[in-house]
């Protein structure tokens, strides 16, 4: 599995259209989701997956010269978690290769039903983009690992280790399971990100790969934050653990952890849940006195792309963040 800094192909997003769930604020979500569209799209080609009756909507709000929507079915507009999983290399005879991973999804331990036709959405968008594909029997959504291209894997155990995912299977099962399908040879586990019981705390909330050896950490620095303790306990977890070429994980911290209040409730919206795409970093924010402290910090880590903030509160409000919403195709490795 390439890193999220490796060459895209395209952008996968989908097109918000759960009036149960957004309930009146879906117009806003769509505009948000349709904003991150756009400027993604500035920087790559993007596809959007829209339901055939939000279809003409969708073209509309998502107008782009390097944009373009497909009909599809869908539950819900996480594609991090519900597009398939892309993994690169040769076949024997030394041919660049591209597969599609497709593992089970079950609405985040059957939280929000229903969830089968986002199941189904690896195998109708690579039959739409004629991409070989193989189906991994294993609950796994696309937020609850990050990877570095070379090897190593990290996710928290409250998300992959939870009952509600894959409760037939141990650690080491799983653990086998990755190394197969995704070719990770070091997973690192921490214990938990943010308290995010939509998810059960996915990694992207938390920590993005910067390069090998290198990761970008989502702190906190409030102690009366509840995160507080949450984010120190997996940060000693992390700090030193050896990747899978024997380096010592080295990060570099984002200290402000902001949050937002939409409809009377209060969110987390960590900037580490960003989304890397050719020549940019798109980011959440929300107006935080310290936004362009931690752009800036996100720039150092990712010299030659630019670094664009993008409005975090509606996203957020729905369940995530920029990458939670973008599922990457990378490019096929160079001949060799």
């Amino acid at each position: 599995m390439p890193a999220e800094t490796a060459n895209h192909e395209r952008t996968l997003i989908a097109f918000p259209s759960r009036e149960d769930f957004w309930r009146d604020r879906l117009r806003e979500g769509q505009l948000a989701w349709s904003h991150v569209a756009r400027t993604i799209a500035n920087y790559e080609p993007v596809t959007v997956f829209a339901r055939p009756q939000d279809a003409e909507v969708a073209a509309d709000l998502c107008s782009h010269a390097n944009l373009d929507v497909v009909e599809m079915p869908l539950d819900d507009a996480w594609l991090r978690d519900t597009a398939p999983i892309y993994v690169t290399g040769y076949d024997a005879d030394k041919r660049p290769r591209r597969v599609a991973v497709d593992f089970g999804f079950n609405g985040w331990g059957e939280k929000f039903v229903p969830f089968d036709t986002d199941d189904d959405i690896p195998r109708r968008w690579t039959e739409v983009a004629d991409h070989d594909t193989v189906r991994v029997p294993m609950i796994l959504e696309g937020g609850s690992i990050t990877v570095d291209g070379e090897g190593t894997l990290l996710t928290t155990e409250q998300c992959l280790l939870n009952m509600n995912r894959n409760p037939e299977m141990s650690r080491r099962q799983i653990e086998s399971v990755l190394s197969a399908s995704l070719g990770v040879e070091k997973i690192i586990w921490i214990p938990y990100s943010i308290d995010d019981r939509d998810t059960d705390s996915h990694i992207d909330l938390v920590a993005m790969f910067i390069e090998g050896g290198k990761v970008l950490w989502q702190n906190c620095s409030d102690r009366d934050d509840p995160e507080y303790e949450r984010l120190a306990i997996s940060r000693r977890c992390l700090i030193g653990t050896e990747d899978a070429l024997g380096r010592p994980l080295e990060l570099v911290e984002l200290p402000v952890l902001p949050y937002c209040e939409v409809a009377g409730e209060r969110f987390p919206v960590p900037y580490c849940n960003l989304y890397i795409c050719n020549g940019a970093v798109i980011v959440p924010v929300t107006g935080h006195a310290a936004d362009q402290d931690m752009l800036d910090i996100i720039g150092s880590c990712y010299p030659g792309r630019e670094v664009v903030g993008v409005p975090g509160d509606i996203i957020a409000y729905g369940g995530g963040g920029p990458h939670c919403t973008t599922q990457q195709v990378p490019s096929l490795p160079p001949a060799l």
